[in-house]
């Protein structure tokens, strides 16, 4: 073999050379990229500037901005002068229907049954500045229920049950008592400074569930 026939066999041996470690190394960045799609895909693998650009947008709940006490004296009001409408919010079908049954049976007046937005909690009672007692009523039958003031100017109030919703209290276990006035709960607002004083109308927003 000649000088140059062994140069050109030298070349031809180190391309293929380079050309196997080129191949080698984008065979193993394949492999790895499919590897992490994969981690990813199965939430084995979590990466933050994947989780900021792609994540869902979180589902809406009804705000519990306001919490109002009981106006000045109010008391427990009777059981069938409370309209309640139901909202279900949980992945249970049928809840909204069954709680209304059991309310019913306890002498409320029903009012419509429908499907919210989920909310991770066990309940809101949301109510405007006309039915603020009947709430406080209302919420007394759902052990953790939390009260909800928007600017609706009928006098219904809606039950909203949330993911942690059980089911309503045994009626020996509502803490009513007819004759005394409603105790205002810690932490609530004075119901005073959620009332416009020349209207008489709320201060609070309009919730997500009705306004009637």
């Amino acid at each position: 073999m000649s000088d140059a026939d062994r140069a050109r066999s030298l070349r031809r041996r180190h391309m293929h050379e380079r050309q196997a470690v080129v191949f080698g190394v984008l065979l193993a960045a394949m492999a790895v990229i499919g590897l992490g799609a994969a981690a990813v895909y199965t939430g084995s693998l979590s990466l933050p500037f994947v989780e900021e650009e792609f994540q869902a947008e979180p589902t809406p709940t009804i705000a519990a901005a306001t919490f109002p006490c009981p106006p000045e004296g109010a008391k427990a009001e009777p059981y069938s002068v409370i309209t309640v409408n139901v909202y279900n919010t949980t992945e249970t079908s049928g809840l909204a229907a069954t709680t209304m049954d059991a309310l019913v049976a306890r002498d409320f007046k029903p009012g419509t049954t429908g499907n919210l937005p989920e909310y991770a909690g066990t309940a809101q009672v949301v109510t405007g500045v006309a039915s603020v007692a009947r709430a406080y009523t209302l919420a007394a039958q759902v052990e953790g229920a939390q009260l909800v003031l928007d600017a609706r100017t009928g006098g219904s109030v809606d039950l909203v049950l949330g993911t942690a919703y059980t089911g309503l209290l045994e009626p020996d276990q509502v803490a009513l008592d007819p004759e005394a006035p409603l105790e205002s709960p810690k932490g609530c607002t004075p119901f005073e400074q959620l009332v416009d004083p020349e209207t008489g109308a709320s201060k609070a927003p309009t919730s997500a569930a009705t306004e009637g």
